[in-house]
């Protein structure tokens, strides 16, 4: 094996985000610039030699160039073994699934999540660590840091893997297996749920679903799951072909990106039950008959109805969701005597709790839900557990949610996201924002006062780490609030989020329009962080 050590410079803008290093095509595409990404991992890691390594994407331009040079890396790195997904394919869920089943010492995700494709599109690596989550700051921090000071990377001469056939082959010492990417995963679903109960369910005629791939990589385990296992109908699942653009199309599943599944749901002789996913499969929406579901709401659901669950029969440990997810689940868990956590946005502040198992049910407000089964969201997970409920209460999406606000209160939500903003103007406002909160306190603004006003800090409960400046918040008396943060996922400009929660315990007043329910706190936040004036914006980009 010819392993030959190539000089190179080191690049000031590797320093990973709250899902990797995600930069457009073009950049990746840089001479060296992946290369010393991945050799920064290896360097920042101790006792990997000799051990398996997970790798695979969401199938997305510059995926399978990128598996290449990695293996031939990990190869000249000396890792032990590589699997890695047969064309290159991998959800984000289902290698952590095989991260946790194979004792791998970590896994290298190629995606940019919801992010287009293409190849003036976006493209991402993460490294996820051997419990299968994302990598904790303390590792990203060590991998940037590493990036600084990089002067070479190591990488072997050899063609390259075929990619497209089921094989074990050797690079070198390194033994690579191209795998089934879906084998797996579908088992572990098949041991959570009453698959029995859901295909009968689905069989019986009395019950249509449809679900949308985005031409991501949900597409083939949505078709194993849902058509083969459980016998939906063949085109049950949409745009179910992995593509490198993804079909032109924007693989995040909101009420905007995701347009024809929701025009389908809410329009003549919709199917009872829609769902779509993103890029690499962590992400859900869910869509009854004419009615959407937050993902907020979603996770409040699926924990009060979690006993009915097979893999969650004997209760939940706790719940956590992400600061500025809405307090719906809060109020299951306080119902339930079970803890429940609040932490910054980003699946790896979940890992401790789970690993802890101080929670068992997990939750972000950006479409992403997951449990202790896996280290990461998980969006056919969540779709899955849907179905069971669906199946043993035998009533509608919009039945169910709607007892649930009955019974626990609606929590009024929305997210106004503004996207690609000016980076200087959108950290003026932010900056702004918190020159004000020592003030704010007591203020009035309409018929509501301010209670708190505060920009989030977190205290891991197990291990004591601490994270500073996760959101700037402003709660008002009545239990409302309104949270402004700045998103970390995208690659042009900023995208300013902008979350707006209002509590409302009364069943009679459960009819109103979001928007117009939340009407006041949009004045407020317009009032307090003058959002048009440095967004350039009359309106957000999207509205979920």
């Amino acid at each position: 094996m010819n392993v030959h050590t190539v000089s190179t410079q080191p690049f000031s803008d590797q320093k990973p985000g709250t899902s990797g290093l995600r930069k457009q095509v073009p950049v990746f595409q840089q001479r060296h610039y992946l290369e010393n990404f991945i050799q920064s991992i290896f360097n920042s890691l101790d006792d990997y030699r000799g051990k398996t390594l997970v790798l695979g994407g969401d199938g997305r331009y510059y995926n399978r160039t990128a598996i290449q040079t990695i293996l031939k890396m990990a190869a000249a790195n000396g890792v032990g073994r590589v699997l890695v997904g047969l064309g290159g394919i991998l959800s984000t869920p289902a290698a952590s699934c095989l991260i946790r089943k194979n004792q791998a010492f970590g896994g290298i995700i190629l995606s940019a999540s919801h992010n287009p494709g293409g190849p003036k599109g976006d493209f991402g690596v993460k490294f996820n660590t051997s419990n299968g989550g994302p990598a904790p700051e303390k590792v990203t921090s060590a991998i940037y840091e590493t990036s600084k000071t990089l002067e070479g990377y190591q990488i072997i001469e050899a063609p390259d893997i075929d990619l497209d056939t089921l094989s074990i082959v050797q690079l070198g010492e390194t033994t690579v297996e191209v795998i089934d990417p879906v084998a797996d995963y579908a088992d572990l679903m098949q041991s959570l749920f009453d698959f029995d109960r859901i295909r009968d369910f689905i069989k019986s005629g009395r019950f249509r679903m449809s679900f949308d791939a985005l031409h991501a990589v949900t597409g083939p385990y949505a078709k194993a799951l849902f058509e083969e296992r459980l016998g939906a109908g063949e085109g049950t699942v949409q745009n179910g072909t992995p593509l490198e653009d993804f079909g032109g199309g924007h693989p995040d599943p909101n009420l905007v990106y995701a347009h024809d599944l929701v025009e389908l749901l809410f329009g003549d002789n919709a199917p009872d039950f829609g769902a779509a996913s993103d890029g690499d499969g962590d992400r859900n929406m869910i869509l009854g008959r004419n009615f959407f579901v937050t993902p907020s709401d979603s996770l409040a659901v699926l924990a009060a109805n979690a006993t009915l669950v097979p893999g969650y029969q004997d209760g939940l440990a706790g719940v956590a969701r992400s600061m500025p997810t809405s307090a719906a689940v809060d109020r299951v868990a306080e119902k339930l005597g079970i803890d429940c956590y609040e932490t910054p946005t980003g699946w790896k502040f979940f890992g401790n709790l789970l690993d802890a198992g101080k929670a068992t049910l997990c939750g972000e407000e950006s479409f992403g839900t997951g449990s202790n089964h896996v280290r990461e969201k998980d969006g056919l997970w969540a779709v899955l557990f849907w179905l069971n409920i669906l199946a043993v209460r035998e009533q509608s999406v919009e039945d169910i949610v709607r007892e649930h606000w009955k019974t626990y209160g609606r929590n009024y939500y929305s997210r106004h996201d503004y996207e690609a903003v000016d980076k200087d103007n959108a950290t003026t406002l932010m900056e702004n924002l918190r020159s004000k909160l020592d003030s704010m306190p007591g203020q009035t603004f309409g018929n509501y006062q301010v209670k708190y006003a505060d920009d989030f800090s977190y205290t891991d409960p197990v291990d004591g780490s601490i994270s500073k400046n996760q959101g700037v918040r402003i709660g008002f008396t009545d239990g409302s609030r309104i949270v402004f943060r700045l998103s970390g996922t995208g690659t042009q400009g900023a995208t300013l989020r902008l979350y707006l929660e209002s509590y409302e315990p009364d069943a009679s007043q459960h009819q109103t329009e979001t928007q117009a329910a939340l009407a006041d706190f949009i004045d407020i936040a317009e009032e307090v962080a003058q959002i048009r004036k440095y967004t350039g914006m009359d309106k957000p980009t999207v509205i979920t």
